[in-house]
């Protein structure tokens, strides 16, 4: 069986950084009942603690911090960069374990954001690129869904079943 790596909070698990959940949503739900889902939160699982200060990663994205180009700060000013880096390697740790090659992970944010994230000025304001986990999960190959494009994870699940 193919499975897929979801981030926690999109399963209705409050390890978001205002302590809150992003989900759960109904495909997600199917898929943990059928056994498929690997669930993971970066940033918990690099040491944040939930709540936690928001971060953005400011004038950068995600495959910079792995670059060590570019880092993420928080809102308080903390650099967070080494539990983020950690966390995405142990969501790699996870893709490699299971051969995962399907990813839905929380849009916009700065670990699992695949299209955007946000600038770094704790405006509001999102911009193209993706995360810090997104960015390395990517890199290995693995197909980086957001909770808007579920239909597209499933059409993408569907043609690795019959491939």
């Amino acid at each position: 069986m193919e499975r897929v790596l979801v981030s926690r909070c999109l399963l209705g698990h409050k390890v978001r950084y205002d302590g809150g959940a992003s989900g759960p949503h109904g495909l997600l739900a199917q898929w943990q009942a059928e056994g498929r889902v690997v669930p993971v939160c970066p940033e918990v699982a690099g040491g944040l603690p939930t709540p936690r200060a928001p971060a953005e990663i400011p004038g950068g994205q995600g495959s910079e911090v792995l670059a060590g180009q570019a880092r993420v700060i928080a809102r308080d000013g903390a650099d967070v960069t080494v539990p983020f880096v950690a966390g995405a390697r142990l969501a790699l740790e996870l893709v490699r374990r299971y051969a995962i090659r399907i990813a839905v992970l929380k849009a916009n944010s700065p670990s699992c954001g695949n299209e955007h994230t946000y600038d770094g000025t704790f405006s509001g304001t999102r911009v193209a690129g993706e995360g810090v986990a997104a960015a390395l999960l990517r890199r290995e190959g693995v197909l980086v869904f957001n909770e808007h494009q579920l239909e597209q994870a499933l059409q993408a699940l569907k043609r690795l079943q019959q491939g």
